[in-house]
């Protein structure tokens, strides 16, 4: 396995670029299952999620092609069951069960893998899939599912607003028969990004990015050319990077319109931002920065994947903040490495206190999860020293060319092999 060495304490600055989005490439490569024709997707990262998705859908019977940002999805003959080997690696594997009962009458998918950061069961997706008549059964780890008479549209109201059930039921319900009224959705940008796309493929989808979708079945959907969505974590990750070290880093490309939540609590936290046409200028303001509370909620509130970098945020800031996890119940393991490097943080449940203005020294930890990992990378930047951030293939999943891109701007990272 790799590791990362920083040297820390160097302010970053420059033009640092925002890849497209992993989230909203995961499922929109996967609904290339429901299309019957050849996609083509432009501005798609490259991701292990991402070639573990394009191995997924090759062994499915669809054939990929990727290169520099483009990944074409050729049509071919349909398989069904996508193995442990592959879904093990990757949570988002579950996301083809959807658009493959749409297609295929019949998908066999096993139990999902990926980050330990929560249970994330796949039951609101099943029981969603069963009103618009599908039938499921748990054999041998693997969710069957069958839909002999078809899928129809049906009226359905998530108990809690998920992001992948919203997802696959979406996917499912551009192929069944009739009109599919969809309540309490996600409204996540990815979504939105989802939506789209199936649209450009000839689904009917109304409502997207708001807590009610309706669905229009049609017969088939055809091929398109797609441009996936900037990523708006990696984007946050780079203001934050910005923050941490006391540089000025104009982030390109970054979806300010997509990130409220993010920008209004980087401003109240003494971070100056100008948004631009083309991306946002991050920098310290003159009053340094100071404490904040943070709650992750559902968009539009702060999301979950920005509470680890933020809480590197403010461990350099001055006072004291409160950061309440609200979306997975075990997403404080990154609290003990920052602890290691200095921080003063307790973590009480759900809740996290976070003492600033100690100074963080670089020390060796551990990524023990995507975003877990990211907020090593910014403490390791932010720190004293040296830093040795180990198990970052856990980095690899969700940000491209990160020691590229943070060396374009001033950092001192490389990637080494554990045993050097």
């Amino acid at each position: 396995m790799d590791s990362f060495i920083i040297e820390g304490g160097r302010p970053l600055c420059g033009t640092i670029s925002v890849s497209g989005s992993k989230n909203a490439a995961l499922p929109i490569l996967m609904a290339s299952i429901a299309v019957d024709g050849d996609v083509e997707y432009t501005n798609v990262p490259d991701l292990r999620d991402i070639r573990t998705t394009a191995s997924l859908l090759d062994l499915l019977g669809r054939r990929t092609r990727f290169e520099d940002g483009r990944v074409v999805v050729e049509n071919g003959e349909m398989g069904i069951e996508a193995p442990y080997e592959l879904v093990r690696t990757m949570r988002a594997s579950v996301l083809c069960l959807g658009p493959l009962l749409a297609r295929m009458g019949e998908a066999k998918v096993s139990l999902p893998g990926g980050c330990a950061i929560g249970a994330r069961p796949v039951d609101l997706h099943l029981r969603a899939m069963e009103k618009m008549g599908a039938v499921f059964d748990l054999e041998h780890g693997y969710i069957h599912g069958r839909c002999p008479d078809g899928l129809h549209g049906a009226n359905i109201r998530f108990d809690f607003p998920t992001v992948g059930g919203t997802e696959n039921v979406l996917m499912a319900a551009c192929l069944a028969e009739g009109e599919t009224v969809m309540e309490n959705v996600a409204r996540e940008p990815e979504i939105v990004d989802l939506a789209r796309f199936l649209n450009s493929c000839g689904a009917c989808i109304e409502g997207e990015g708001t807590t009610k979708i309706r669905v229009q079945g049609v017969k088939k959907l055809h091929g398109t050319t797609y441009p996936i969505m900037a990523d708006r974590i990696e984007a946050g990750t780079w203001l934050v990077a910005a923050g941490v070290t006391g540089g000025d880093l104009f982030v390109k490309g970054c979806p300010a319109e997509d990130m409220s939540a993010v920008l209004d609590k980087l401003r109240e936290a003494g971070m100056e931002l100008d948004v631009l046409p083309d991306g946002v200028r991050a920098r310290v303001g003159s009053a340094g920065l100071r404490c904040v509370d943070i709650s992750t909620r559902p968009h539009p509130g702060f999301p979950t994947d920005m509470q680890a970098p933020f809480m590197v945020l403010l461990c350099c800031a001055e006072g004291s903040g409160l950061i309440s996890e609200n979306i997975f119940e075990n997403r404080f393991m990154h609290v003990q490495e920052l602890v290691r490097m200095g921080a003063d943080i307790h973590v009480s449940g759900a809740s996290a206190m976070v003492r600033g203005g100690t100074k963080l020294a670089g020390a060796p930890v551990m990524a023990s999860d995507l975003r877990a990992g990211a907020a090593m990378i910014l403490a390791g930047l932010a720190a004293e020293g040296e830093t040795r951030v180990q198990r970052i293939y856990h980095v690899d999943r969700g940000y491209e060319r990160i020691v590229e891109k943070l060396s374009g701007v001033g950092a001192v990272i490389r990637r080494v092999k554990d045993e050097d």
